[in-house]
């Protein structure tokens, strides 16, 4: 199947970066240490912060930790491709394919996310369970929904990726809102602080937004906070989002066809 051959030699590709991999791993267990002894203190002041327990709230660390790269927070992968082929002109090749456009580099991210999630993403998860008093989910359901939530907050990731990268079409270069997405991502889904910490409008708009399903959401399902209708809700929020986002997608990929700037020609 041609999307499970792109999944697969995204996957290969990234696979070659062993290095970067170790290092990686490396940084993402040394700030899951310092992240946790943080949220310690905090949670020693208040230890139902957010509804959650001290235990939760470093489960919460190394979880995010664990998904940092798997959802690509920062941006990177194959909507960093993108853009630079956008502002190559490279991807005047990729819309002769006879292949959607979005399908093609949804399907090699979601190669690049098997990957990390396999080892950024395991290996830290690890390391905090030797160091720390870490929660499991509660059964078997609980981990099969997180297994669920995993590739569609991957897919929500890719889609506001791949709105970013598309600007490049219009900016020619897509740096700019690529910072300012990655800054949006990092505050509103839950990876510089629990979105169950945010007060009042402010945590009520946070978890309305795209970006709390990547993170919070996830996290959420493993810690047990949402169970039965409420994990299905959860769900159905992420795949929300992906509907609603894909959509917008494929406007913009309409609008950037009919009129394409390529910078040579």
């Amino acid at each position: 199947m041609l999307y499970a051959a792109i999944a697969t030699r995204a996957f290969r590709r990234y696979a070659t970066y062993r290095s970067a991999t170790l290092a990686g791993i490396f940084t993402n267990s040394v700030f899951g240490v310092i992240y946790s002894f943080a949220y310690l203190a905090l949670w020693a002041q208040d230890p139902d912060a957010g509804g959650y327990d001290a235990v939760d709230a470093v489960t919460f660390v190394w979880l995010t930790q664990g998904l940092l790269m798997t959802v690509a927070i920062w941006g990177g992968g194959t909507t960093d491709d993108l853009a630079e082929r956008i502002r190559s002109g490279d991807v005047a090749i990729d819309l002769y394919r006879p292949v959607g456009l979005i399908r093609w580099y949804l399907a090699a991210d979601l190669g690049r996310s098997a990957y990390h999630l396999l080892t950024r993403g395991l290996a830290p998860t690890l390391v905090g369970m030797l160091l720390f008093d870490l929660r499991l989910p509660d059964s078997p359901v609980a981990a099969l929904v997180f297994a669920v939530s995993l590739p569609l907050a991957v897919t929500v990731s890719f889609a506001i990726r791949f709105l970013v990268a598309c600007t490049a079409f219009w900016l020619l270069d897509a740096t700019g809102p690529r910072v300012l997405s990655a800054a949006l991502a990092m505050f509103f889904s839950g990876t510089t602080l629990p979105l169950v910490l945010f007060p009042g409008s402010l945590g009520t708009l946070a978890n309305a937004l795209p970006w709390s399903a990547i993170i919070q959401v996830p996290n959420d399902l493993w810690l047990g906070t949402h169970t039965g209708r409420d994990a299905l809700a959860a769900l159905g929020f992420q795949l929300l989002w992906i509907v609603v986002l894909l959509g917008c997608c494929s406007l913009v990929m309409r609008a950037a066809t009919r009129k394409v700037v390529v910078q040579g020609g």
